[in-house]
């Protein structure tokens, strides 16, 4: 099973940025990072393939950056111009080339001056 070890998470100011980090163990064909707000379903934020092909979800275009996800199972979610409704435990996800999924034990995000 795929290990996943996520980092970065903390309180920030609206306007700040942030960065987060995960790496996985194990042969990954996708990784990416999904969030979770208090009272509501998690959500996809962004994706990375091993090609470097990525997705990201219309609220954080423009604001979010993900990079990695090569050969070295790596990803970072460069999180700038943070706003109050980003606070969200995130939580790295990744598949492997079998399709199956793991998740990371998520880390919070709290934008809030």
């Amino acid at each position: 099973q795929v290990q996943l070890v996520e980092s970065g998470g903390g309180l920030v100011q609206p306007g700040g940025s942030l960065r987060l980090s995960c790496a996985a163990s194990g042969s990954i064909y996708t990784m990416g990072w999904y969030r979770q707000a208090p009272g509501k379903e998690r959500e996809l934020v962004a994706t990375i393939t091993t090609s470097g092909t990525t997705y990201y979800a219309d609220s954080v275009k423009g604001r979010f950056t993900i990079s990695g996800g090569n050969a070295e199972n790596t990803v970072w979610l460069q999180m700038n111009s943070l706003k109050p409704e980003d606070t969200a435990v995130y939580y790295c996800n990744a598949v492997t080339y079998s399709a199956k999924a793991s998740w990371g034990k998520g880390t919070l995000v709290t934008v809030s001056s």
